[in-house]
């Protein structure tokens, strides 16, 4: 059986510059290191950090000193100069795209817009986004945008791992909600070439697996693109959870892996898929 990997699958430059940072804080920082909530959605590479000394909290108020590395899903500003006011060291390891998409929510707030985030309700960078703007919506669907009221002004920006295909659906919605409408399309150009070369592989395939931990909002994306392709789609978090199964009769079997994803992780799982093959002759 052929296993072919999704071109782009593995680590965005989001996540690469976020670990880096955590990594030279635990060789640098002298006193404990926190971050709020998990640094990326990943439970492997997650593990490795904590083994190393990153510590997760719940909030600032469980950390008294230290470095506080900022995930790269960003934070509220309440939240950084929280910390800052106990003297509580400052590491921002936020996407720089997604303080893009938080930059300019803030624009649009303070321009009198009443704001629109696309994205996952509760999720740590649509919270980020959101927070502090004195009138904003986070919407999932274009079922949810039929909802809203009519305004004057309103602007929209996106989760920067959301679907370019959601995203559309929400705004053609909106433009019957506002006299004006301004959208700021801030899904990042990784985000959308790692979905569109799932698809194609998808397309190309008999069995896909996507990898990727199931806390992880990209990935999910990853696994509804696939999975609307080829039916026989499966979302794993390691090669542990494969069965053999999955693979009876087919030739092709494909892979991806959200941004968080490590490459080794991926390649494990493609040489584990391939192995099962092999045992089974």
């Amino acid at each position: 059986m052929e296993v072919s990997i999704a071109k782009g699958s593995g680590f965005c430059f989001g996540v690469k510059r976020a670990i880096r940072l955590a990594e030279r804080a635990l060789e640098e920082s002298e006193g404990p290191l926190y971050t709020l909530g998990e640094l990326i959605h990943n439970p492997q590479v997650v593990g490795e950090l904590e083994k190393k000394g990153l510590m997760i909290a719940a909030s600032i108020s469980d950390i008294d000193r230290g470095t506080l590395v900022i995930r790269s899903h960003g934070a509220s500003e309440e939240v950084i100069e929280g910390a800052k006011a106990k003297n509580i060291n400052v590491v921002d390891a936020t996407c720089p795209f997604v303080k893009k998409a938080q930059e300019h929510a803030r624009s649009l707030s303070e321009s009198g817009y009443r704001v629109v985030v696309v994205g996952d309700k509760g999720h740590p960078e649509v919270d980020a986004i959101a927070a502090g703007l004195s009138d904003v919506t986070v919407l999932g669907t274009e079922v949810e945008a039929e909802h809203l009221k009519k305004v004057e002004k309103m602007g929209v920006v996106a989760q920067t791992t959301q679907s370019v295909e959601t995203l559309s659906k929400v705004v053609v919605v909106l433009l019957g909600k506002a006299q004006e409408l301004r959208v700021y399309n801030t899904i990042c150009e990784t985000t959308f070439q790692r979905q569109a070369e799932t698809m194609k592989l998808a397309g190309e395939v008999d069995v896909m697996v996507v990898v990727g931990g199931k806390n992880s909002a990209n990935t999910a994306r990853l696994y509804d693109i696939s999975r609307r392709r080829v039916r026989r789609t499966h979302w794993v978090e390691s090669a542990s959870e494969l069965k053999r199964e999955w693979f009876k009769g087919a030739v092709h079997a494909g892979v991806t892996g959200g941004a968080s994803t490590p490459d080794w992780l991926i390649r494990e799982v493609a040489n584990r898929i391939a192995s099962i093959e092999a045992r089974s002759k």
